[in-house]
């Protein structure tokens, strides 16, 4: 759930930030998962941030053509036997995940998939374009 001090500087800022908005979207998604989709000659990409996340914890999932990234994170420090309380937290923990269609040509074959310094990025290859048919002559016996 989204919680803030509404002012009127940023109502637009806010009103975006709606979780009713975006319907693939999931909770944490915006906060973890910052996203920038690009078209190449051949190919959609998507690069995701996904910063402190290992490798191991991201989940990638094409299913009724959308394609699921899933992603979670704890923090790597822990209190163990401390009496503390959290002043403030600003730092992601838990899980998110964001769902982008990318229609029925795509497979888990041709989709490629690469992680690095807390960046995921996914090429989606196009799909060919069809080729246009030619009128068919038929012969008269």
């Amino acid at each position: 759930m989204y919680l803030a001090k509404r002012n009127n500087t940023n109502f637009f800022d806010d009103f975006f930030k709606s979780p009713f908005l975006g319907a693939v979207e999931q909770v944490g998604g915006s906060r973890l998962m910052k996203t920038d989709v690009k078209e190449v000659e051949d190919a959609f990409e998507i690069i995701m941030d996904l910063p402190g996340v290992e490798k191991e914890d991201i989940q990638i999932e094409l299913k009724e053509g959308y394609l699921t990234v899933s992603a979670s994170k704890t923090t790597q420090f822990s209190e163990s036997g401390e009496n503390c309380r959290y002043i403030r937290k600003e730092r992601f923990e838990g899980s998110a995940k964001r769902s982008f269609f990318v229609g029925d040509f795509a497979n888990e074959d041709n989709i490629r998939a690469s992680y690095n310094n807390g960046v995921l990025k996914l090429t989606i290859p196009k799909e060919p374009e069809p080729e246009p048919e030619q009128p068919k002559r038929i012969n008269i016996d």
